[in-house]
């Protein structure tokens, strides 16, 4: 792909953390499955009746991956639908208990808009992105909490957040606790101590459009949408697809099977930004935890910079990157996770590696960065 500016027409995709690029086992099960996956798995015939093996086995697949039941485990249109039933069912099911949920100051959207619902706690983090722990531990034992809410690591600066500690405070107030695990999911280990749990295919390079909810046994969760069974999470009707369920649990199986690898050579190059991004663009802060972080994300924000006009300028010259809030980056609204951790907000970046990320890519966006920078202070004034 041509980009104006770009005199190599080379094309980075730097925005992972947003939308991975298609993994070839996702594309090679998504496909095979189209040849036996478009029946409806509830019909009896033989054609509905392999579809439904294979939405079984699709579910096995995911659970034995993620280390839980395939009763546990649900399917649903995206990330933030997961999140949201996770929340709103949670709290549903723990009504008697009382309306308060808690959660983090640095949580997804879609779990801020829900927890407009009822009545919220929020949490702060330190400078770094990191929980509040005392805070939190505070919050989870007053009376009235139903739910707390804790994503796994920050979508918007990688920090990794201390989920095994907020647990700990969560069973010991008797409250449960759901993990945002989009970030984490198919890239390290999940975390323990969780009572729900959601995640998204596309961030692992499965396909969009399918969402993961995970209820544990034993957890009260009411459904909060009509459905044919309002106590078992698995009667939803808008579960998606099953050639992009298929390709998605295809495509967690291989990433998780990667990680490791890949962790060790994307934390590599993220840390080679860091330390270039510092010595060679004025003014500028790298945020988030730079030990306690996811190994493929990296944000910086820049003094005097429009981060609007910074991302149109880097995709000119041919790089896919995020700017801004990165779950509402439409509405051009400064990130509520940099201001929650009390850093630079303007003129911020968040790049994000994936497989098919090479060093070249790297160091030819290290390359560009300084000036393009340059040229967008200088056409403001500074």
């Amino acid at each position: 792909m041509d980009y104006t500016g770009d005199p190599a027409g080379a094309h980075s995709y730097l925005d992972a953390a947003t939308a991975a690029p298609l993994h070839p086992v996702a594309r090679e099960a998504l496909v095979a499955s189209l040849a036996d996956g478009w029946a409806d798995p509830t019909r009896l015939y033989a054609a509905g009746r392999r579809a439904q093996r294979l939405r079984e086995a699709s579910a096995e697949a995911v659970a034995e991956t993620l280390g839980v039941r395939p009763d546990e485990l649900t399917f649903r249109p995206s990330g933030a639908a997961a999140a949201q039933a996770a929340v709103l069912g949670g709290l549903g099911g723990r009504r008697r208990a009382g309306r308060v949920l808690v959660h983090s100051a640095i949580e997804h959207s879609a779990v801020l808009h829900a927890a407009r619902t009822t009545e919220a706690a929020e949490v702060g983090v330190d400078r770094l992105g990191r929980l509040d722990l005392d805070a939190w531990t505070a919050a989870v034992q007053r009376p009235g909490v139903a739910l707390a809410c804790l994503i796994s690591a920050s979508h918007e600066v990688g920090t990794v957040q201390p989920v095994a500690e907020a647990a700990e405070a969560c069973a010991t107030a008797g409250v449960p606790l759901f993990v945002d695990a989009a970030q984490t999911a198919g890239r390290a280990p999940l975390p323990s101590g969780w009572s729900l749990l959601s995640a998204s295919a596309h961030k692992w390079g499965g396909p969009a459009g399918v969402g993961l909810l995970v209820v544990r046994k034993g957890v009260r969760w009411l459904s909060p949408y009509p459905e044919d069974d309002p106590h078992r999470p698995n009667s939803d009707p808008a579960s998606p697809g099953l050639p992009q369920v298929v390709a998605a649990a295809a495509s967690l199986r291989a990433a998780v099977a990667e990680a490791a690898g890949e962790a060790v050579r994307l934390s590599a190059l993220v840390d080679r930004i860091r330390e270039r991004v510092a010595a060679t663009v004025p003014d500028v802060e790298i945020v988030g935890d730079p030990v306690r972080r996811l190994p493929h994300l990296v944000t910086f924000s820049c003094l005097y910079v429009d981060g609007e006009a910074l991302l149109h300028a880097l995709d000119r010259r041919g790089f896919a990157v995020s700017s801004g809030s990165s779950c509402t980056s439409s509405t051009l609204r400064p990130s509520h996770v940099l201001e929650a951790m009390g850093v630079l907000s303007h003129g911020n970046v968040r790049v994000s590696l994936h497989r098919e990320t090479t060093e070249a890519d790297v160091e030819r966006f290290l390359a560009v960065l300084p000036g393009v920078v340059a040229d967008i202070r200088a056409e403001a004034g500074f």
